[in-house]
């Protein structure tokens, strides 16, 4: 049997809030009940808080993070996370706001892969291409949950054969809510059996709490990037 594990570790939001001298005591744990899945399930909405008065809000749905307070440099909270208000927009038609993707972020071109000379084939949910592990992606999932205080460690198992990937896949997501103001994710996914993964975190951000982000200006110090044809796959060509 193949014993194969995997780590990722993701900084989903490091904001220097450096201004901010608020002090909300210890953090404490918080869950309730946001919405019931189609096949009856109960959604929780997670609140993590760290000791500087910031507020995480994460559904066992997903892992989605459904909003974000943070305080600004006069240290007034604000949400800097898009996403809805009720869970019903989110089984309707959500742009993977705050979820967490699998199996496998991004595309798959052609919706096929080969690997170890068998050719698997996936839903061709973005045609002509397999988005986000497919049309019941991780992000459409309800993962077990448990929360200790600032983090809220979302567990979920991903069988043979799911949405046309081999093998088992057990994934793990750790949320973390620090005291630098920095919402974390680290990911951990063992499987046994050869198979690709490529797990990611999907938030919107908006850091004016508010309107469109249309004047906002991002920079991004890379040595490279990777040219992309017009369905949006890697050429491989280097720029």
């Amino acid at each position: 049997m193949i014993n194969r594990i995997l780590l990722f570790t993701s900084a989903a939001c490091a904001l220097g809030l450096a201004g901010c001298a608020m002090t909300h005591g210890a953090p404490s744990e918080d869950k309730q009940a946001f919405g019931t899945t189609a096949d009856g399930q109960t959604v929780y909405l997670y609140t993590l808080r760290n000791s500087k008065g910031s507020e995480a809000r994460i559904m066992n749905y997903g892992g989605i993070v459904q909003s974000l307070k943070v305080a600004d440099k006069n240290g007034n909270l604000g949400d800097v996370a898009l996403g809805f208000d009720t869970f019903e927009p989110y089984k309707a038609n959500s742009p993977y706001f705050g979820a967490l993707i699998g199996r496998y972020g991004n595309r798959i071109a052609n919706g096929k892969f080969s690997l170890d000379g068998v050719t698997y084939t996936l839903a061709k949910n973005n045609p002509p291409n397999n988005l986000h592990g497919g049309p019941n992606g991780f992000n459409t999932v309800v993962w077990n949950a448990t929360q200790k205080g600032p983090s809220l460690e979302l567990t979920y198992l991903s069988k043979d054969g799911d949405q046309g990937f081999p093998g088992n896949l057990q994934v793990t997501a750790v949320y973390t809510l620090t005291d630098n103001n920095e919402l974390r994710v680290d990911f951990t996914a063992k499987t046994d059996k050869a198979t690709v993964c490529n797990l990611t975190q999907h938030s919107y951000w908006n850091l004016a709490c508010g309107g469109d982000v249309l004047n906002h200006d991002v920079q991004i110090f890379a040595d490279n990037y990777t040219p992309v044809n017009p369905s949006l796959i890697p050429t491989g060509i280097a720029p």
